[in-house]
C-alpha cells in the first residue's frame, strides 16, 4: 500500500508531466509509466537508468530540466527519505553533468 508521501510525491510527478505539456512537451511515455507504475517506481526506474531518459534530454534541449524527476526529487527534501543514498547521487551527478541550475 502507497504511503501518504509516496502520493503526495506520484501527485507532484503529475504536476511535472503537466508543466511539460504546458511547455510543447507530450510526455507520453513517462505518463504511461506513471499509470503502469506509480510514480515511485517510474523515479527509481529513471534515475538508476545507465543513462538519461529520451524526456530527461527533452527538456534539457528546452531549458526545463527542473521539470525532470532527477530535479523534482533532488531540489525538494521531503522525498529523499524515498530514496537510497545511491540513488540520490546518481540522480544529483546526472543533474551537475547537465549544469543544472535550480531555478
Amino acid at each position: 500500500m502507497q504511503s501518504q508521501l509516496e502520493r503526495k510525491f506520484h501527485n507532484a510527478l503529475l504536476d511535472a508531466y503537466m508543466k511539460s505539456k504546458a511547455i510543447g512537451y507530450n510526455a507520453t511515455l513517462f505518463i504511461q509509466m506513471l499509470q503502469d507504475r506509480g510514480g515511485l517506481a517510474t523515479a527509481k526506474a529513471l534515475i538508476n537508468s545507465t543513462k538519461p531518459s529520451d524526456g530527461y534530454t527533452a527538456l534539457y534541449s528546452r531549458g526545463h530540466l527542473e521539470l525532470t524527476v532527477e530535479a523534482i526529487v533532488i531540489d525538494n527534501p521531503m522525498w529523499h527519505e524515498l530514496f537510497t543514498d545511491e540513488e540520490l547521487a546518481k540522480a544529483r551527478k546526472r543533474l551537475e553533468d547537465y549544469e543544472y541550475r535550480r531555478p
